[in-house]
């Protein structure tokens, strides 16, 4: 369905959910699940390059946008971070 990498120092690497399932919550579970996998390994901070039409969906996960746009494989990205509590 989906799948994502936590990286070391807290770098998220790339996140893909496969058309059909997308918009059903699978990327914000994996998200959610890589947040908790981060807090365990004693992390305090999550980053991602994340594509420019995804930023809703990072920010209602509680991300900060940061950075000027940048193209990664022909496609409009930013940085988004995240402190972890």
């Amino acid at each position: 369905m989906g799948c994502t990498r936590l990286c070391p120092g807290g770098r998220l690497g790339r996140m893909a959910v496969l058309p059909r399932w997308r918009g059903q919550g699978v990327g914000r579970a994996l998200l959610e699940h890589v947040v908790e996998l981060a807090r365990r390994l004693g992390l305090s901070r999550l980053e991602a390059d994340a594509q420019v039409r995804a930023l809703g969906f990072y920010r209602r996960l509680g991300f900060q946008v940061c950075g000027p746009e940048f193209l990664d494989a022909r496609i409009p990205h930013r940085r988004v971070w995240r402190e972890l509590d």
